[in-house]
């Protein structure tokens, strides 16, 4: 049977990763990959989270199945950083842990499409696994532009979808920090965005993979509160891989927003269900460590300084690029002071992309997306000198 299977295309970003690994200029530089970096180019394990990691190993005394719903100490704990001081929003919300912030995304629409959705609405450019989640799942995928070539989000394009979706429909929104695009709603629009889901009724789908990569928590998470008040539903997808440096050991959490306490039970059994056909158990290290981070007063308060370091460098970055707009004409360099995350897009074709790998050795996806935490003091003003080069020849 498996000399049916047709070879498919290999994922672009793990062949731009070879490429680069494969060139000997000492000055290269790496705008692909999506990870946090420091100024020195190294993506470092959390202190804190070093630091909870040896209490596991002092501490745990098992290694026992936890069961589908993972770690609930660990759900509970995030509960806070999401929903605020009435974490649980009057009993309507319920939790789990799973395999990252992908398998959550999964999840929710799994348990979207078992609920009756056939279709979701999503801005592109999007992130490119969640068209690949939702073919996979089987749910139609619509899309609306998320962004202006203004560097801006597209309120209008917003609001249409969710004023025009039907009543299977559901609207999948980054909560913030936008992959692959770094433009969010301001929250003026948020409040827009939750009073046109409160008066259609439509699913809100809200994925919260970077929290705290933007201007804050309380920042971060502020337009995802607006909608969540608002509407007597909702499903939301959280990964722990960034804003905790957990990127392998797959830290994720989905919540479940329900009309009334009492509809919860049957939520969860569902949400159960299909975790338990997807991935059975979570893993469970990544996610107790993060647990032993949020319980201890002295942990948290390490987590959020390391958390308040990395922010703050990439809003640096971000100000230097925003800085020298006028050294690279037509690519708006100025609204990436604006926007938000690890991620920003600039406008540039296939042969100046192409051109800034080769003569320069800056390697980026070929949509234009870099990842601002690439680069650092001493490799900016290279990258922005390449960018004239090839926006002015």
């Amino acid at each position: 049977m498996l000399d049916r299977l047709q070879a498919q295309a290999p994922d672009a970003l793990l062949a731009l990763i070879k490429m680069h690994a494969q060139d000997p200029r000492e000055d290269k530089i790496d705008l692909g990959v999506g990870v946090y970096r420091t100024n020195e180019g190294a993506t470092p394990v959390f202190r804190a989270i070093k630091k909870a990691e040896q209490k596991l190993v002092d501490e745990q005394d098992s290694k026992s199945y936890l069961g589908p719903e993972g770690d609930t100490g660990f759900v509970d704990a995030l509960k806070p950083y999401v929903f605020g001081k009435d974490a649980t929003m009057g009993g309507r919300i319920e939790g789990m842990q799973t395999p990252g912030g992908t398998g959550a995304v999964r999840l929710a629409v799994a348990l979207a499409k078992a609920a009756g959705v056939t279709r979701v609405h999503m801005g592109t450019p999007s992130w490119p696994n969640h068209a690949q989640i939702l073919a996979d799942v089987g749910v139609e995928f619509v899309s609306f532009t998320h962004a202006k070539p203004d560097g801006s989000a597209d309120l209008d394009a917003v609001l249409g979808a969710i004023c025009g979706a039907g009543p299977t429909d559901a609207v999948l929104l980054h909560g913030c920090c936008h992959n692959p695009t770094g433009v969010d709603y301001t929250a003026d629009q948020w409040a827009a965005i939750a009073e046109a889901f409160a008066e259609t009724g439509v699913l809100p789908l809200l994925d919260v993979a970077y929290h705290g990569l933007g201007h804050g928590l309380e920042e971060d998470i502020a337009g995802v509160r607006q909608v969540l008040a608002k509407v007597p539903e909702a499903l939301i997808a959280y990964s722990c891989d960034k804003n905790f440096g957990l990127y392998r050991d797959r830290v994720g959490a989905f919540y479940m927003l329900a009309k009334e306490p009492g509809q919860l039970p049957a939520i969860t059994s569902n949400a159960n269900a299909l975790a338990r056909a997807n991935w059975s158990m979570p893993p469970d290290h990544g996610g107790a460590a993060v647990r032993y981070v949020l319980r201890d007063p002295s942990l948290t308060r390490e987590w959020l300084e390391e958390l308040d370091d990395m922010r703050a460098r990439m809003r640096r970055v971000r100000a230097r690029l925003a800085a020298a707009d006028n050294e690279a004409p037509g690519l708006n360099l100025a609204a990436l002071g604006e926007q938000n995350g690890l991620f920003a897009t600039l406008p540039l074709d296939k042969n100046q992309i192409v051109k800034l790998r080769e003569d320069h050795g800056i390697y980026m996806a070929g949509s234009g997306r870099i990842n601002v935490a690439g680069l650092h003091a001493g490799n900016t003003d290279k990258f922005i000198a390449a960018l004239a080069d090839v926006t002015r020849g």
